[in-house]
């Protein structure tokens, strides 16, 4: 499954915990977005990963799920290049 993450965390310690767990996860996009190639297990465990680490009073992460066909009409103006993961061999 393909996903979008954004996240609103205000404290900087925190926020960097959540940055680094994504990173793990997904490719960087912009400051607080990263895209996922996930399995369900993949998502299961970062959201659990996640849930442990914020303070649901004070921070917000969103996942917005893109379908195949969704995929491939994202743009792009700029930025880093998206990495193709399926050029690495296991």
């Amino acid at each position: 499954m393909h996903l979008v993450i954004s996240y609103d965390i205000p404290e900087d310690r925190r926020r960097t915990k959540i940055h680094k767990i994504l990173k793990s996860y997904g490719q960087w996009m912009q400051y607080s977005v990263f895209e996922c190639e996930l399995s369900e297990t993949q998502y299961a465990k970062l959201r659990s990963r996640l849930s442990q680490l914020i303070k649901p009073d004070q921070d917000s992460i969103r996942f917005y799920f893109l379908c195949s066909c969704c995929k491939d009409k994202v743009e792009r103006i700029g930025g880093e290049a998206v990495r193709d993961e399926s050029i690495f061999f296991a």
